[in-house]
């Protein structure tokens, strides 16, 4: 496909902003929580009946599908993730959200959207509406999927599992995108490895309950506890090569209800990040020992329980497909607003769908920050500390360039791999 098929399809884009601009706050104004995402669900299959798709939704509950049929050629699929994060906004911008959800243990929840869904829903949204617009330009088919739940690790296999793939036929290649808070306006890549697996896991560790003045008639879950999370914290710093990476992080723990009993139990969840299957083997085997032993070693009435209840796999580029479109992105952008992504530590479910469906898939970064803040913070060391990441109450991109540059990805990546119109 030549610079000037892409510059046809791309042409509208400038008129367009503003509608679309428009189409970002309101979806960060009413963010939803997974599968709870009926009114942006609603909005999004509105807007590709609009530009001409088949439309299919409820798909993994609240998923949405859009299909154009434009000629022989390959099918390609673009992915968006929509949900949001129990999380209460603190960006003080005029749009942020004051929205509520109910989580899934019932419990009424501020609802953010802290990780950039809402961008990443745009952005489709608009690169959908050119490509149908563009038709005389490139042949094939586009699938446009508008994926629920990336937050708990569900809403792909929750897609799948609903036969997504059933209507249109499995894609050839699967594409998609996030927003980090890189520089707005430059897109990152990176072969292979992009983003790492997580594995959740909640511990129960039993004790033996009895009066906070009489300790030496207890098994205390407390202590037991805190012995278990300095332990594990052992694991990457002794256990791992340094030429190897995994993260393990105790993000919840629960003992007791009040000041003068010693509970009968603790329960932790444990967050385990890694990059290579042979390190996440040894990690979680690492930390089903170290659980096990310290129960031993405070005398637990009984085993502790440990049990995964979330799991995300390795996010892998495909190598070839991954410098068609690094190249691609180069010719568009030019080489100061393309680079090499660097290794993630968050996760992603969207290579559920090239997995299934046998395919290659693609995923890359789209920075979302004003480019010289971030610039600045770097040079004084201070990136961590000045600028907000994905999941803090504080990140918000900047709109413009991160909506215009998020849509001209996915117009440019799509047409790298369709085919181009026939000739009459």
């Amino acid at each position: 496909m030549t610079a000037d098929h892409r510059s046809r399809v791309l042409a509208p884009l400038e008129a367009e902003l503003p509608d679309l601009e428009a189409l970002y706050v309101d979806l960060h104004r009413h963010p939803e929580l997974a599968f709870a995402e009926t009114r942006t669900a609603g909005e999004l299959a509105r807007r590709l009946e609009a530009s001409g798709y088949e439309v299919h939704t409820g798909i993994g509950r609240t998923g949405v599908l859009g299909v154009l049929r434009n000629g022989p050629g390959p099918t390609v699929m673009l992915r968006a993730d929509i949900d949001a994060l129990p999380v209460e906004e603190k960006t003080g911008l005029e749009y942020a959200s004051t929205a509520k959800g109910v989580d899934a243990g019932g419990n009424e929840v501020p609802v953010m959207h802290a990780c950039g869904h809402d961008m990443h829903a745009t952005w489709l949204s608009g690169a959908a509406d050119l490509l149908a617009r563009g038709r005389a330009e490139w042949s094939g088919t586009l699938l446009a999927v508008f994926q629920p739940a990336e937050e708990v690790g569900d809403g792909a296999l929750g897609m799948l599992r609903d036969g997504v793939f059933g209507h249109a036929g499995a894609p050839d290649v699967v594409l998609g995108q996030h927003l980090v808070p890189g520089p707005a306006g430059w897109v990152l890549t990176r072969p292979g490895v992009i983003m790492a697996a997580t594995d959740v896991l909640r511990i129960v560790l039993h004790g033996r309950g009895g009066h906070s003045s009489r300790p030496e008639t207890t098994v205390d879950p407390a202590v037991l506890a805190a012995h278990v999370i300095l332990r594990l914290q052992t694991i990457v710093s002794r256990e791992i090569s340094a030429t190897e990476s995994a993260v393990v992080t105790v993000s919840t723990v629960h003992v007791g209800t009040v000041n003068n009993v010693i509970a009968d139990h603790a329960t932790l969840e444990v967050n385990v990040r890694t990059f290579d299957e042979q390190v996440r083997t040894k990690v979680l085997a690492a930390v089903e020992r170290i659980v096990q032993g310290e129960a031993a070693t405070a005398g637990s009435p009984k085993p502790p329980e440990i049990a995964r209840i979330g799991s995300f796999g390795v996010t892998s580029n495909d190598d070839a497909v991954s410098a068609e479109l690094t190249e691609a992105f180069g010719e568009h952008f030019g080489a100061d607003r393309t680079m090499e992504a660097p290794l993630v530590t968050g996760s992603e479910d969207f290579s559920e769908f090239g997995k299934s469906a046998g395919v290659p898939s693609v995923f890359w970064l789209v920075g979302g920050v004003d480019a010289q803040t971030v610039l600045t913070a770097i040079a004084a060391g201070r990136f961590e500390q000045d600028i907000p990441s994905n999941h803090s109450p504080l990140f918000a991109p900047v709109i413009h360039p991160t909506l215009r540059t998020g849509v001209e990805t996915l117009v440019v990546g799509a047409l790298r791999k369709l085919s181009a119109p026939a000739v009459a």
